[in-house]
């Protein structure tokens, strides 16, 4: 999983992610501009962002995800009055956790959202002959571990993570590679074709399906 922590503390900001390393990878952001950047540039799980921030504030962040994405965000903001609270929930962010913050909270809040969102938080994906360990980055065919490649896996995990969801090229490639990699997108095609033939071999290939000129998706029937 991948998590997006924009705080201008870098000392609140290291806090967050090691939180949240535990569950996945984390990028920081210390302003709002930067941090608006990231969230538009890249497919996150969870974005964390405090309100106040160089800039551009956490509202203006929020107000302009809402407009293109439904990422889940949680706001963590040394602003504690309920007004804010208010505004910021109204805009679109799915929690509100003041500062200071308890860890041990942080984590159940931020796991408790990511739950909510479709079925994302799970250590395991079990369909039928398909099993896929989220923690140890594991795939196992018909009781069989299956070794692969890190991409593959990203890829394989990006689209169970999403199944029944038509997930872009451009998403992938943001994903996986980066919006600042120096591959070029076709990179996309060539990996998802090393994924349905690794597939095929297994008779699992069919879960794989591409929407022609909108991207691919990972569907739990044949």
């Amino acid at each position: 999983m991948k998590f997006l922590i924009i705080d201008d503390n870098n000392r609140v900001n290291q806090g967050i992610a090691d939180v949240l390393g535990k569950l996945g990878s984390c990028d920081c952001a210390y302003d709002g501009v930067e941090g608006l950047y990231m969230a538009e540039a890249k497919a996150y799980d969870l974005i964390v962002t405090e309100l106040i921030l160089p800039k551009k504030s956490g509202f203006e962040i929020i107000r302009e995800l809402r407009r293109k994405s439904n990422c889940p965000i949680l706001i963590v903001s040394a602003l504690n009055t309920v007004d804010k609270k208010i505004e910021g929930l109204r805009l679109g962010a799915d929690d509100y956790l003041c500062k200071p913050f308890n860890k041990d909270e942080l984590a159940a809040r931020a796991e408790a959202i990511l739950r909510r969102y479709n079925n994302n938080f799970h250590s395991k994906y079990v369909n039928n002959e398909i099993e896929l360990d989220y923690n140890n980055k594991m795939l196992k065919i018909n009781g069989d571990y299956v070794k692969m490649s890190g991409k593959l896996y990203d890829i394989l995990e990006c689209l169970i993570r999403s199944r029944n969801i038509i997930v872009s090229k451009d998403r992938l490639f943001n994903r996986i590679w980066g919006l600042d990699s120096d591959t070029v997108i076709t990179v996309v095609e060539v990996y998802v074709s090393k994924l349905r033939k690794l597939l095929e071999g297994f008779g699992c290939g069919n879960y794989l399906k591409t929407i022609k000129n909108l991207g691919y998706m990972w569907s739990d029937s044949k």
